[in-house]
């Protein structure tokens, strides 16, 4: 397989990590996997510090990227409904793996930093 000159393009997970990590993605994910279908609301309540602004940008990229999948109600008032796709959901084998590296290491780089910081 023919690699580019491009670290950027090189690297095969550049694309998963542009789509996945993005700020709030995972919190979203994590809280459509954990609680299910949602309504707007029901997510702002739940992501406190996110703003409607970037909720609403959030959704529709993830909605955009097959991750999240959005329902609209045509009722008096209209209800959308937000949730989780196959596709979102494949994604917890690595959020856990990702939880399990957090739990032995995490540690380890606040020491680092801590180092880092101190002979500065």
């Amino acid at each position: 397989m023919e690699r580019s000159a491009d670290p950027e393009l090189a690297c095969p997970v550049a694309p998963v990590v542009d789509i996945v990590f993005s700020r709030w993605t995972t919190p979203i994910l994590w809280t459509l996997h954990e609680y299910g279908r949602q309504r707007f609301v029901e997510l702002e309540r739940r992501l406190t510090s996110i703003t409607p602004k970037v909720l609403t940008q959030r959704l529709r990229q993830l909605e955009r990227d097959g991750l999240v999948a959005r329902t609209y109600h045509a009722e008096v008032p209209p209800r959308v409904e937000y949730e989780i796709t196959e596709l979102g959901a494949s994604l917890g084998p690595l959020f856990a793996q990702l939880a399990s590296w957090a739990d032995a290491r995490l540690g380890e780089v606040e020491r680092a930093r801590r180092a880092y910081d101190a002979g500065r």
